[in-house]
């Protein structure tokens, strides 16, 4: 039986630890919220996050992360991308030997746009060993059990394998990879294309505008990857344009929805008062223009975003401004 602590008690956070909690390990969830914590220890179910979904017997939760992580042998940093450096900076001082910490986070770092895996090895002991898991993967239906596939990735294949055997079940296939940087940017990047997606549905507009931004967002994605040092074949497979389609067109989609929502004319502090859960595009979308303004990449689509999130740019004129840019050839990188 594996020690394995979950660190952050959001609805991904909390699937995952009741996919691992109903393989047999010994799992213990910290949630900053003390009513998550409560509803988790006496009810057995997250009614914050995950409502109506009974949680395995065998998983407990606590408030105090660093009893939570000290004798941990594998550590699931799922905080939101943005909490990730102070929430793992608590856990750094309380770890014993090295653990294996899995990053499920799908974000980056506001502050110096960086990957969560990128933070992890600046605040954690060196030689920690660090994979990420990411794919499409809602919360909701792996929870359900249902099929699901998705990848984890580290810079040594040995430790991908390692995370792709704890989180193997019958019905989550875990692929390895060695492409951290194409796997993460995959898994924060398809929130910004996302977010466009819904906003054309909240427009009225149909099946072609949404091809056409998906592959194009794709390619906008493949382009920044590269610059960093991705390998452009990861962001075609699940990391890439598996999450991408997931969260672009699945009805579970937070960032799909808060889309939808702006395009129907709500303003961005209304769509987000719907949810009490983060809409990771939200911060990916200024994040990701600042950084590829720092590689010189152009990501016309996450700027329009970004437009329409933080200067009152109207979704419609957003569309225009993509359809009217400057006639070019077809490039994929």
């Amino acid at each position: 039986m594996t020690r394995i602590a979950v660190v952050g008690g959001g609805a991904w956070g909390t699937a995952l630890a009741d996919l691992l909690a109903r393989k047999g390990e010994q799992v213990t969830l910290w949630a900053r919220e003390p009513e998550v914590v409560e509803s988790i220890n006496q009810r057995h179910v997250n009614d914050m996050f995950l409502p109506g979904a009974p949680l395995a017997p065998t998983l407990g939760a606590a408030r105090d992360i660093r009893a939570v992580v000290r004798d941990a042998d594998v550590i699931v940093s799922a905080a939101p991308s943005h909490a990730v450096r102070p929430v793992m900076t608590q856990v750094a001082g309380s770890l014993k030997g090295k653990p294996l910490v899995v990053s499920a986070s799908k974000g980056l770092d506001p502050e110096k746009l960086e990957r969560p895996s990128a933070v992890l090895g600046e605040v954690l002991p060196g030689g920690t060993p660090i994979a990420v898991l990411s794919g499409p993967s809602f919360a909701l239906e792996v929870y359900q059990r249902q099929p699901t596939a998705v990848v984890a990735a580290a810079a040594e294949h040995g430790i991908a394998e390692r995370a792709q055997r704890i989180f193997s079940t019958a019905n989550f296939r875990v692929y390895s990879h060695t492409d951290v940087i194409g796997v993460e940017l995959g898994g924060a990047l398809k929130n910004v294309i996302a977010l466009a997606a819904g906003i054309l549905e909240g427009l009225g507009l149909g099946f072609n505008t949404r091809a056409a931004l998906i592959t194009r967002g794709l390619a906008e994605i493949t382009r920044l990857g590269v610059a960093l040092g991705a390998k452009p074949m990861t962001f075609a497979g699940l990391a890439g344009l598996g999450d991408l389609i997931l969260t672009a067109t699945g009805a579970l989609s937070r960032n799909r929805g808060l889309g939808v929502a702006l395009g129907q004319g709500q303003s961005v502090a209304q769509a987000l008062a719907r949810t009490q859960a983060v809409v990771e595009g939200v911060n990916t979308a200024r994040t990701a223009v600042a950084l590829g303004e720092r590689h010189g990449v152009e990501l016309p689509i996450s700027r329009e975003v970004a437009n329409v999130l933080f200067q009152n740019n109207p979704p419609r004129q957003a569309v225009a401004d993509l359809m009217e840019r400057e006639l070019k050839a077809e490039q994929w990188q």
